[in-house]
């Protein structure tokens, strides 16, 4: 590979390093440099062409089919010594394209032309400035946040990315606060950095997304969590969640319930919005084995929203579906099993299914999806922190094109110091 692709993206990255030279004590004893590389093969099959007009359905692909290398370079520095800590992040992200095709295009693994075609190769780079008082740490610049209200969305060759503020505390025992405000981001096959907006919003206004809330560690087995988030003149969102685990035979036995509401807010520039979302999992974990199920409804006007291309906390968030639909109803089972207790870790599968029906209020349209994973990771050894995961999932639904998906991922993980 030409390393002027790896320069392109990882000298910007490596420029803010020297800076470290300020105060060596803490800022370079203490910091971190990772090198992750992925290479992702993605193939989808598309069934039918529900949801897509008469028109829509003699253009459309039927198969979406890519081959992608990732890098991903992640610097995390120390902090200087004395009572005010400072400190600096960087992030370096370059995709390359293996294999892709006109016809083939649009996995969200590589940034499309209008053209149709894939691009050759996409690249970006972000620095986070950091200070931190006691156990407070405040951090701008290029985040990657991780709550309820909002969690990045990192399924294909790299991540989506934010820019902004955000603060994060755990002075107090077993709290920990969490608030910031944010004003752009990329997508995962982009590197344009945009205002930010909503799921499914096609017009050109954006705004900025701010969120606050706290987890609290209620003694060993239970976990309680509190966050409200708001994306300006689209939408606001609290959530509040409870985990409880309890020890059952040999195993312990997990609930965790989760509830959304979600109102529209400022000029509303996406639509009305009136919704609530309640979900209930419950899960039993025994020599390896978990299994689980559970339930979720929503309820009120329109679906839950949620920031474009971002990950929703939900059990019901797949593959490819995420059952999120007005008025939706939707049971899940899963059964997972880690086989680390036969002797072999690092090796894992997972499969699920789920059924969601009376989405889109009024019309009692149904989705299911079925979803198996299978995943193995070196433990130890010349080839420590070689990965490989294969996921395939089956997605039907009567307001969307069915599909069958399959998906290669390895990766390799590698401290650089």
């Amino acid at each position: 590979m030409p390393h002027s692709l790896i320069s392109r993206a990882l000298l910007p990255l490596l420029g803010v390093l020297p800076i470290a030279a300020v105060d060596a004590s803490g800022f370079i004893a203490d910091s971190k440099l990772k090198l992750q590389l992925r290479n992702v093969y993605f193939n989808e099959n598309f069934r039918d062409e529900h949801g897509l007009s008469a028109r829509a359905a003699s253009t459309a692909k039927s198969e979406r089919t890519e081959w992608a290398q990732g890098f991903l370079l992640d610097y995390q520095s120390g902090f200087t010594p004395g009572t005010l800590g400072v400190g600096v992040d960087a992030l370096g992200l370059l995709g390359v394209r293996l294999d892709s095709g006109r016809g083939r295009s649009g996995t969200g693994l590589l940034p499309v032309h209008d053209d149709g075609r894939a691009a050759d190769e996409f690249s970006s780079a972000g620095a986070t400035a950091k200070i931190k008082l006691a156990k407070t740490t405040l951090r701008y610049g290029t985040l990657l946040p991780k709550t309820p209200v909002l969690i990045y969305n990192d399924a294909r060759l790299l991540p989506q990315t934010y820019e902004g503020g955000q603060v994060t505390s755990l002075d107090i025992d077993n709290l920990t606060l969490a608030g910031g405000r944010l004003d752009r981001f990329k997508q995962r096959d982009s590197t344009n950095s945009v205002p930010i907006i909503p799921d499914g919003y096609s017009g050109d206004r954006g705004g900025d997304f701010t969120y606050a809330g706290a987890d609290y560690k209620l003694g060993k087995n239970t976990r309680l969590s509190y966050f409200h988030g708001e994306l300006e003149n689209f939408y606001r969102q609290d959530f509040a969640g409870i985990q409880h685990d309890i020890a059952l035979g040999r195993g312990t036995l997990t609930g965790d319930l989760r509830y959304f509401n979600s109102h529209d807010a400022g000029r509303a520039y996406a639509s009305k919005i009136d919704n609530d979302m309640l979900s209930a999992l419950v899960s039993y974990t025994v020599a390896g084995h978990t299994l689980g199920g559970g339930y979720q409804t929503l309820s009120g006007d329109a679906g839950l929203p949620y920031i474009s291309g971002a990950t929703v906390y939900s059990f019901s968030n797949a593959g490819i579906g995420k059952f999120i639909e007005e008025d939706e109803k939707t049971w899940m089972l899963s059964y997972g099993y880690d086989f680390a207790p036969m002797g072999v870790p690092g090796l894992t599968f997972m499969t699920r299914y789920l059924k969601g029906s009376d989405g889109k209020s009024d019309t009692q349209i149904k989705e299911s999806e079925r979803d198996t994973d299978l995943a193995y990771v070196v433990q130890s050894g010349a080839f420590k922190g070689v990965g490989v995961k294969l996921r395939n999932y089956v997605y039907r639904a009567d307001f969307a094109r069915g599909r069958d998906s399959n998906r290669i991922y390895f990766t390799y993980d590698m401290a650089l110091w």
